[in-house]
């Protein structure tokens, strides 16, 4: 009877469940978007039930759609949307509050607060190689403690307990029986010395966080228990555990130092492999942690961008100029040129290299004369010059020209997008067959720790290619349209 790996992928818009087979295949997909809250301006939030229910149900047509059973499932991977946060009851199971997701900005007054004190900046940096924004989950984890009437008395009592998005579906997977998370989602919490590898006592009381409510920690791959027979219908080892970009990154093969991703999922994620070596940043970029299978961590450069992908849901679903994501495509290369309209999608404020959480979107050079295929080409373009912003970041901490870079994600789909990447970034842009390698790199690092695949060895036969993307742009007009984009970004930024 052939084994699959089974790869639990819980995104910002939707939980997806993919069954992969030996050769990193996909033999059975499912996929269920669920609901965006927005209680606020710049406050975003999930149902964490929502959540729970979408991606079972995922799980379960997944394997429906694989033709397989249950019992054909050698192991279970998680990856997940990081920074996330999602408190509680430990005795009940559940939310004492919706999560608040990665893209929130309500508690960035409290963390422009701490930022006056430049000592503490560097202290928070050296520790854990993030900068003090609301985008992690500390601020998030106090902000419910501080105003769900009762919690912060729970929490102090024991009785609550936090977790990214992966801690609470592993959680509910063993019943109640695994409290714990990995390396890389750990390191995304502000909390988490990367080190030591172990929370910081100083953090937790900075941000008014109950150790008790913390998960333990282990490598991404990793056994860390057994979903229970009465939620899936057996007891599975649960194996891998990894969040979202790490994921990709390891999907993706760039386990060497100097390897390059980029995600083109609801944001933008440009991760380095920099191996043994935490690199410090002086551009704007985060110091991070990558996947592992052993107590020896490889560390990462990263450069996040907030809105990516999103923006062409934005387009579909707030704008109503495309009934599909694809359309967009279609329409962008209905036109030569934007005529100098760029959109610079700062909805959730800017990540890298700016970290301007206060800064909304703005749309610039609009004439009489501009249509709509020039406004959905634009949205796509200015997808491409934040990834463009990232790249240079990370050359001039590194001193090195990047020529090359791995993409993935639901919007590397985009012909055009892809074309335009390559031309801007004037880098050779490689797209492989598997695009979801965020949920193929959670499914390799369960199968690795199960014996399924033997080594990293075994799994690089599996890589292949689909396409590859060479600039073509010439240098002056490639010149013209960076200065014009960073001309809109100042706009961006005056308040």
């Amino acid at each position: 009877m052939e084994k699959y790996i089974l790869s639990l992928d819980q995104g910002t818009t939707s939980s997806r469940a993919i069954v992969f087979n030996h050769k990193g295949e996909i033999v059975g997909l499912a996929q269920q978007e669920f609901n965006q809250i927005y209680p606020n301006p710049g406050w975003v939030e999930h149902d964490p039930r929502e959540i729970l229910s979408s991606e079972m149900a995922s799980l379960q047509q997944a394997i429906i759609r694989a033709n397989i059973t249950v019992n054909q499932i050698e192991a279970i991977g998680i990856t997940n949307q990081r920074e996330t946060t999602i408190v509680w009851d430990k005795k009940t199971g559940k939310p004492i509050y919706n999560a608040i997701v990665w893209q929130c900005r309500r508690t960035d007054e409290y963390c422009k607060s701490l930022l006056k004190d430049e000592t503490l900046i560097d202290k928070i940096y050296d520790k854990t190689g993030l900068r003090l924004d609301a985008y992690f989950s500390a601020s998030k984890i106090k902000w419910i403690l501080d105003n769900v009437p009762g919690a912060r008395k729970k929490a102090e009592k024991g009785e609550l307990l936090f977790g990214t998005v992966d801690t609470y579906l592993l959680w509910h997977l063993t019943n109640g029986k695994v409290h714990a998370t990995d390396y890389t989602n750990a390191s995304r919490t502000l909390l988490f010395n990367i080190h030591t590898l172990s929370w910081d006592e100083d953090l937790l009381k900075l941000f008014g966080v109950p150790k008790s409510m913390l998960p333990s920690v282990h490598p991404s791959s990793y056994l860390y228990g057994y979903s229970e027979a009465d939620v899936i219908g057996r007891k599975i080892p649960i194996t891998g555990i990894v969040g979202d970009q790490q994921g990709s990154l390891f999907g993706q093969l760039c386990i060497n130092k100097g390897e390059i991703k980029n995600t083109f999922g609801t944001g933008c994620f440009m991760l380095m492999n920099t191996g043994d070596e935490p690199i410090k940043s002086k551009h704007g970029l985060l110091t991070t942690l990558a996947a592992s299978c052993d107590d020896h961590p490889q560390y990462v450069l990263e450069g996040s961008v907030f809105i990516g992908g999103a923006a062409v849901k934005w387009l579909r679903d707030e704008m109503r100029m495309i009934k599909d994501a694809e359309d967009s495509e279609t329409y962008a290369l209905k036109c030569k040129d934007t005529e100098g309209v760029y959109v610079v999608p700062a909805f959730t404020g800017l990540g890298a290299p700016y970290w301007d959480g206060s800064a909304r979107g703005i749309i610039t050079g609009i004439t009489r004369g501009t249509t709509k295929e020039q406004f959905i080409r634009a949205t796509l373009e200015g997808i491409a010059y934040q990834v463009y912003d990232v790249l240079k970041a990370m050359e001039n901490d590194l001193g090195i020209d990047i020529r090359t870079l791995c993409v993935d994600g639901g919007a590397c789909k985009n012909n055009f997008l892809m074309q335009f990447e390559a031309d801007i970034l004037k880098a050779e842009v490689k797209r492989p067959k598997v695009v979801e390698v965020t949920a193929l790199g959670a499914a390799y690092l369960a199968g690795l720790k199960v014996g399924y695949w033997n080594d990293c060895e075994d799994i690089k036969k599996n890589k292949e290619i689909e396409k590859y993307f060479f600039p073509e742009m010439d240098d002056s007009l490639r010149a013209i349209k960076i200065h014009g984009w960073h001309q809109a970004v100042k706009l961006v930024q005056i308040h």
